[in-house]
């Protein structure tokens, strides 16, 4: 399949090709997009699809819906109604597509998703994410919301899976909470980039809820960790749910990380649960001496576990470094 808004390919738009694969789908599918800006809001929750586009900064998949918004009914768009484009069909893969909710600024309009990531066995290559609060949202969604009817949207009383995910080569950008939510996910070799706000806190890159009894969370391996932001402004991660696991191996750090890594988000007690490690992190922002307590420096040993092979292996061992 081939989408292209000129009009040269079968579709011009990329939600008719995706609405034309059927909803059991048993083999792959191809969809090959076209540069362009594609406005649209996209929703894919059948199996084996893959997006692939010329290049990812002019294939670009973007809507600019945000949680501040009033909808019809008066009520609140809410955070998870906003994506952009919304994932939920196991064996998804994307490469050279550029991801974007460009409603701007969350200190205006609130929380808005670029991607909203809801599977198993999903694979990024060469892709770009770009928002402002909350940019990729990683599913499931946690048991229950600390606010009661904050869940309104695709994700809400679908059955919660330990959904596995892939990142490769990506960039992420965003601010606050930018990469949030519950699933496993590995980012290698990723470009994780924290906008400035001109604030003494300039934001979080990491927000998890992984569930208590999930072995693995977020894992960064071999990432940039870039920002214009001034010195000292930027956290590693504040837990989402007290169970948060995330671990940074390898990065490279700008001056903007602050020296302590990691914020408890107001609550002491997420300091007993949350699993938030470090190995071999250098650069300006690599200050391990100086994190909290509660953190953890991983040993050789332990960063072992850290492997993709092992992280996302599940009881299929699925590796996606061979597809």
């Amino acid at each position: 399949m081939i989408v292209a808004q000129d009009g040269s390919g079968n579709f011009t738009t990329v939600q008719e090709a995706i609405d034309a694969i059927p909803k059991n789908n048993t083999e792959r599918v191809i969809i090959f997009i076209k540069n362009g800006v594609y406005k649209e809001k996209l929703y894919i929750d059948k199996p084996l699809i893959t997006l692939k586009g010329e290049d990812p900064e002019k294939t670009i998949l973007t809507f600019d819906d945000y949680a501040r918004k009033i909808m019809e009914n008066g009520e609140e768009m809410g955070t998870f109604r906003t994506s952009s484009s919304f994932i939920g069909g196991n064996d998804f893969i994307a490469e050279n597509i550029h991801f974007e909710n460009s409603a701007g600024d969350g200190r205006t309009w609130g929380q808005a998703v670029a991607a909203y990531v809801d599977a198993d066995r999903v694979v990024f290559r060469n892709c770009i994410f770009t928002a402002y609060q909350d940019t990729l949202f990683t599913g499931p969604l946690p048991s229950k919301p600390k606010i009661p009817g904050s869940f309104k949207g695709p994700g809400e009383g679908k059955v919660k899976i330990s959904g596995r995910q892939y990142y490769e080569n990506c960039r992420l950008v965003g601010d606050v909470d930018f990469i949030f939510g519950s699933a496993i996910a590995v980012f290698h070799q990723c470009t994780i980039f924290s906008r400035n706000r001109d604030m003494d806190v300039n934001g979080y890159i990491t927000a998890a809820s992984t569930p208590k009894d999930q072995e693995y969370g977020y894992v960064f391996l071999d990432c940039r960790l870039e920002s214009d932001a001034k010195e000292n402004t930027v956290y590693l991660g504040r837990p989402w749910r007290e169970y948060a696991h995330v671990a940074f191996l390898n990065c490279w750090m700008d001056q903007h990380i602050k020296c302590e890594g990691w914020d408890n988000w107001r609550n002491e007690e997420n300091e007993k649960t949350a699993k938030y490690y470090e190995y071999k992190s250098y650069g300006p922002g690599a200050r391990l001496k100086e994190r909290v307590k509660w953190a953890h420096i991983l040993t050789e040993e332990e960063a072992e576990n850290y492997k993709i092979e092992k992280v996302l292996a599940g009881s299929d061992g699925w590796n996606p470094q061979h597809i």
